[in-house]
């Protein structure tokens, strides 16, 4: 009813303004025809008239309503097996369920050609190791039954197919398995004689294993149609030879076992060696051991050896573990080794090492040391309290002559390894180093670094450095805004130096943008960033700034005024506030969108009115403020082109500036109006 009344009084309308229209002008009918109309010439020749469009029926001017062609009936304007859909301002025809268009589409119209035909699906498929045992037709929702072939099961799946809508079977879905008796059964002691079959009417063989002999039983297993291997009874005992043959002299490498192929090593016992003959004696498959002939003999060593600078005092005897006892000749000491020899299994005197020095006297002096322990032959030196050893050997020794061969050590005054460690430009270190001459001293750098505002924050690095310079320097990737503890070792002298330093807030690095100037009420900003370590303290402001007058803008400035702060019609505010954290590594901002961003509204601009857009990046920790700034658009007003127009028309121009401080630069800029 509401379409209607609009209709007639869309007609009143229409009427009045026709009937402005004829005072002193001719009435033009064609203006009054209804939208699904069309004006068209009298058949009389008499002037127009406006006749509703096909699909409509009406007058032609107050009103052209659908026409419903279905209510005639789908078989009569769309055909057999059909079904009438309408639409407003014509129709289509579809098929019946178990009918399909001649061309192949969901749907169609009347006399383009199209007819129905019965779905049929041909012959229904087949199905992997099955055979298909009915079948009602091969027509739309015929329905096949398959079965399992001889010698398979029905594993899983559905055994019916059905003819569909496409003309095409769906299914069947079973699984047919082959019948099998699986791998037949074990027997105690036995091998098996079996082609790896596993279908009714295969068998396996049985036997004994080496080392068993048949007891009785059968030994032929088959697999039945039932899917079980019959029982074989076969039982097979082990072959065993005993205890093995004793050989003089000799002892017996053997694992206890008696079966068939085990094996005993004969080997000469402590005091015998092997003369001739064969050490290995087996157990054969008729339980006996094969002969070993091994023959062992006395071991003699002959007479004890000679000493340098000493004497035989006795000797037990010439065979094996005899022992002979020596000491020094006059004139010399006793300094190391043993004063003993033995006679060993191979036949051959073990010793005496004892070694027999000649007396050398007082011990020689070395600077800045003392002697911490001295015999006849050695002496140990160290360096005096407030030095440490920095080269050579430690020891004087007196050798077979009677002189020493004295220590080379030098004490050198005791000083730390580093020191006066300092950190330069917030990333380097120097410090002093104390070692000799020339030297290359290796150091390791560790250094841990944490953050107040970053729990989750742990960076932990170490770096190697080679120096032979008295003032090594070093440059670590220390990150902005971190507590650093960093300690230094001098690994040859095994000394560590450890510091504590703080780095600063930096200056954070503006995204990459994509400055444009544009005529939208709504536009949209992009930017791109790189994810950085600072994240959790950096924020973007985004300014508008209104291009009246003369306006100042202070990237450097704390003050973060919001739209409902503005204390005139032209002040700049924040129009929103995003935290790095928050946001991906690409953005797009919708200016004016009505919406909070970090606590500012992000109000709507003003028609009428131009914009500078400035976005400031912002790091702050504590009481440090680090910011840059960057031009992101200039928005115009979008009837801009209307008013430059009627400006050159007949309007003037004006002239405003706008001064822009960018951290250190200071920009003017001049726009016409």
């Amino acid at each position: 009813m509401y379409w209607r009344t609009a209709l007639v009084i869309l007609a009143f309308l229409t009427h009045a303004i026709t009937e402005m229209r004829v005072t002193g002008q001719t009435l033009d009918v064609c203006a009054t025809c209804h939208p699904n109309a069309t004006c068209e010439e009298k058949v009389d020749g008499t002037g127009k008239a406006c006749n509703c469009m096909y699909g409509f029926v009406g007058n032609g001017r107050t009103y052209c309503q659908d026409k419903n062609e279905c209510q005639i009936g789908a078989n009569k304007i769309c055909g057999q097996h059909t079904a009438c859909h309408n639409t407003y301002g014509s129709f289509y025809c579809t098929c019946l369920a178990g009918y399909s268009p001649s061309n192949n589409m969901a749907i169609f119209i009347p006399n383009d050609g199209t007819r129905c035909q019965a779905i049929d699906c041909g012959q229904p498929p087949s199905a992997l190791n099955a055979v298909q045992l009915s079948a009602t037709g091969t027509h739309y929702g015929s329905v096949a039954k398959f079965g399992c072939s001889e010698g398979f099961f029905w594993k899983s799946g559905e055994n019916s197919s059905v003819c569909g809508a496409e003309s095409v079977w769906k299914g069947p879905s079973l699984v047919c398995e082959e019948i099998t008796c699986g791998d037949p059964p074990m027997l105690p002691h036995t091998g098996q004689v079996w082609n790896g079959s596993t279908n009714p009417g295969s068998t396996v063989l049985f036997y004994c294993k080496e080392g068993f002999h048949r007891e009785g039983g059968g030994n032929i297993s088959y697999c039945t149609e039932n899917g079980f291997w019959t029982k074989a009874t076969l039982s097979c005992k082990e072959i065993m030879c005993g205890g093995p043959p004793i050989l003089p002299h000799t002892g017996q490498v053997w694992n206890g076992s008696t079966n068939p192929g085990s094996t005993v090593l004969f080997y000469c016992k402590e005091g015998f060696h092997r003369e001739r003959g064969g050490d290995i004696s087996q157990c054969t498959k008729d339980g006996n051991w094969t002969k070993a002939t091994l023959s062992c003999k006395a071991i003699d060593c002959g007479q004890p050896p000679l000493a340098l600078n000493a004497v035989q005092l006795s000797a037990t005897g010439t065979h094996y573990g005899s022992v002979a006892k020596f000491g020094c000749s006059e004139g010399f000491f006793w300094k190391s080794g043993e004063n003993s020899s033995v006679c060993g299994a191979e036949s051959v005197w073990k010793g005496p090492s004892l070694v027999c020095e000649a007396t050398c006297g007082p011990a020689p002096a070395l600077a800045n040391t003392e002697v911490v322990l001295q015999n006849t032959s050695v002496v140990f030196h160290r360096c005096l309290e407030g030095f440490h050893s920095w080269r050579g050997r430690n020891t004087s020794v007196c050798d077979i002559t009677g002189k020493w061969q004295a220590a080379t050590m030098r004490c050198r005054e005791i000083k730390p390894a580093i020191s006066d460690l300092v950190v330069f430009n917030e990333k380097c270190l120097r410090w002093k180093a104390d070692k000799y001459e020339e030297d290359t001293e290796n150091y390791r750098v560790v250094f841990v670094g944490f953050r107040a505002y970053q729990r989750s924050f742990h960076d932990k690095r170490k770096k190697l450095l080679s120096s032979t310079s008295d003032h090594p320097e070093i440059c670590l990737n220390l990150l902005p805004v971190t507590n650093y503890t960093i300690s230094i070792t001098a690994l040859s002298a095994r000394f560590t130096s450890t510091l504590t330093t703080n780095t600063s807030l930096q200056v954070p690095q503006a995204p990459e943008i994509l400055y444009r100037e544009i005529e939208a009420p709504l536009p949209t900003l992009w930017l791109r960033r790189s994810a950085n370590t600072l994240d959790p303290i950096s924020f973007y402001q985004v300014f508008v700034l209104p291009l009246e007058g003369t306006l100042v803008f202070d990237c450097s400035s704390l003050n973060t005024p919001d739209f409902s702060s503005q204390r005139k019609p032209h002040g700049q505010y924040i129009t929103a506030q995003l935290h790095l954290r928050d946001i991906g590594n690409e953005i797009n901002l919708t200016l004016g969108d009505g919406h909070y961003y970090g606590g500012f509204y992000n109000a709507p601009l003003q028609n009428g009115r131009d914009y500078y857009i400035i976005l400031r990046a912002v790091s702050q920790w504590g009481g440090a403020f680090k910011h840059s700034c960057v031009i992101w658009a200039k928005v115009r007003d979008i009837s801009y082109i209307m008013k430059v127009s009627s400006l050159f028309a007949g309007g003037s121009i004006g002239v405003f500036a706008l001064a822009i401080f960018l951290g250190h630069c200071y920009t003017w800029f001049c726009k016409k109006t």
